[in-house]
């Protein structure tokens, strides 16, 4: 007999705020895959996708390149 189909109502993140979004670009730059970075937020990778291609969060890359002193 097959186990019933459970409903998981637990709501998924669908946007970042621009602190996970400078974050997003810190571990880009540390080597981590967009998809290990979507898993750890348990969002779609095409929101870590559409960060780093600077179509949201404008300025995320900037300010995570002045907390690491890098030039962005």
């Amino acid at each position: 007999m097959t186990s019933p189909v459970v409903q998981d109502n637990q709501p998924r993140k669908t946007k970042f705020t621009f602190e996970e979004a400078v974050d997003v670009w810190l571990r880009r730059w540390c080597g981590q895959f967009q998809h290990e970075i979507a898993a750890a937020y348990v969002i779609n990778p095409r929101a870590v996708n559409q960060v780093l291609k600077g179509i949201t969060h404008v300025g995320s890359e900037q300010e995570a390149a002045r907390r690491v002193g890098r030039t962005a």
